[in-house]
């Protein structure tokens, strides 16, 4: 199930956004960067302004959504609109449940969020080490920016969104 999130989600998000950062981060920044209780505080702070943010499943610019299995979080997404360019935030699936549909059926909510809001095009930065990311966004549709492809250790892409 794919719902908006809650503040009640946001310990769970924050633990989960540790764990999908740890499988691409390792022993690439240091662990302080990604993991450690500051590191979490800091993530939880913006995953609360996300949240506080979203337009609570209204046709709006901004949401964060999660997905979840049996009361478990599985997933989380977020965009954001800000001077009428679009940005898929976040997207992260919780290690213990990939290749199952969540990260799939995550960006279809996102989609579908994107094109009630008439929202053309969308934006978003993939770490250049992300591999199995960049698949997942090459899979649905996402290209690199022609004219800036990179924003220092991340690559730009951009999703057209059409009409179903």
């Amino acid at each position: 199930m794919i719902r908006t999130a809650l503040p009640a989600d946001l310990d769970a998000i924050a633990d989960l956004h540790a764990r999908a950062r740890a499988t691409y981060y390792r022993g690439r920044i240091p662990a302080d960067a990604y993991a450690g209780e500051g590191e979490r505080a800091r993530t939880r702070e913006g995953w609360a302004r996300a949240v506080a943010r979203g337009d609570g499943g209204a046709e709006g610019a901004s949401a964060v959504l999660c997905a979840e299995q049996d009361g478990e979080l599985t997933g989380v997404a977020a965009f954001r609109t800000v001077d009428g360019e679009a940005t898929l935030t976040q997207l992260h699936v919780d290690p213990g449940h990939w290749r199952r549909g969540t990260g799939t059926a995550l960006h279809a909510a996102c989609l579908d969020r994107w094109r009630r809001a008439g929202i053309p095009r969308v934006r978003l930065e993939v770490y250049e080490h992300n591999l199995r990311a960049q698949a997942f966004y090459a899979a649905h549709g996402w290209r690199p920016d022609p004219r800036t492809p990179r924003a220092g250790s991340h690559h730009t892409l951009w999703l057209t969104v059409g009409e179903e």
